[in-house]
């Protein structure tokens, strides 16, 4: 075979090898950083998909309420005045 599986690719020597890269770059203090700031981000997208299925939850049983009623007619009908003959009415 020609190509190898990406299995057979990152092995125990790949695994080694990327720990030393990730070392060398970001040096020993800064790994815990990352993981730290790595979990809370996580830790947060959970949160919010929580947050977000809730809400999805109470917007889809509640029901809708109208706050202002458009009524359009002719302008020769319109007693209000208003420009082209539209009457908003507040509920």
């Amino acid at each position: 075979m020609l190509f190898s599986s990406p299995a057979e690719i990152f092995g125990v020597d790949g695994l080694i090898i990327v720990v030393v890269v990730a070392l060398i770059l970001f040096g020993s203090t800064q790994i815990p950083k990352l993981a730290r700031s790595l979990g809370s981000a996580h830790k947060e997208f959970k949160q919010g998909l929580t947050e977000g299925e809730t809400g999805a939850r109470a917007s889809a049983t509640a029901t809708p309420t109208v706050s202002a009623v458009v009524v359009a007619t002719p302008a020769s009908v319109a007693t209000d005045g208003a420009p082209g003959g539209v009457t908003v009415h507040s509920a």
